[in-house]
């Protein structure tokens, strides 16, 4: 059975984080509001969890889940290096709707689907999400949303779709627009831009001072 909090009262918001983070520690998938849409969350490290979320949505291996962190210096130790372009967008557009992908780090023993050896990483603007990063580390995080069906911008949306295959819903209000974050592979020679959306192309072009790549 899965329990929903209000996290625009004070007392809902700190019993749902709570109740969030021991989901979350126990292998559990948690929904919560980001600057996006919601998202579904796991542990990033717990493979059994990453799985479930993937059940959850009904989702291949083939599309694998990206991470979000709760600060800039989580990065540092989830990917081999962080290259200058990485670090310029980093500091110019996180938190917020902006997704890197960079080769991951080796030695990290968790299972996200098939990346290839990389990952995509975001920092969310967003209190509640932010607060439920620092208090767990970095979480596996997809759109809380059946594969194939729109993304929600409410929680009610999100446990319609989803059900009680999440424990915890964190209700942060609506999101706003359904707008998903831009994607930037730097995993190349070049900048590319995988998916444009909450930052435009025009933007990273003039943070990284070079012509970015998207490809159609």
């Amino acid at each position: 059975m899965s329990t929903v909090y209000d996290c625009n009262d004070p007392d809902g918001r700190e019993a749902g984080l709570a109740a969030a983070a021991s989901a979350v520690r126990s292998g559990g998938l948690v929904v919560l509001p980001t600057d996006t849409v919601y998202g579904v969350g796991a542990d990033a490290f717990d493979p059994s969890a990453v799985a479930a979320l993937l059940a959850a949505k009904g989702r291949g291996r083939d599309m694998p889940v990206p991470v979000l962190v709760g600060s800039w210096s989580t990065v540092d130790g989830l990917v081999m290096s962080v290259p200058r372009h990485a670090r310029a967008l980093i500091e110019a557009f996180w938190p917020g709707g902006l997704s890197i992908v960079l080769p991951q780090a080796p030695s990290l023993s968790w299972d996200l689907g098939e990346t290839r050896g990389t990952v995509n990483l975001r920092m969310p603007l967003h209190p509640v999400a932010l607060e439920l990063l620092r208090e767990v580390g970095p979480m596996a995080v997809s759109s809380a949303n059946r594969s194939g069906h729109p993304p929600t911008t409410t929680a009610e949306q999100a446990r319609e779709q989803l059900g009680d295959s999440v424990s915890v819903y964190l209700d942060g209000g609506p999101s706003g627009e359904p707008i998903a974050s831009t994607i930037v592979d730097l995993t190349g020679g070049k900048p590319v831009v995988l998916r444009e959306g909450a930052v435009k192309l025009d933007e990273i072009s003039e943070v990284l001072g070079v012509e970015v790549e998207h490809p159609q």
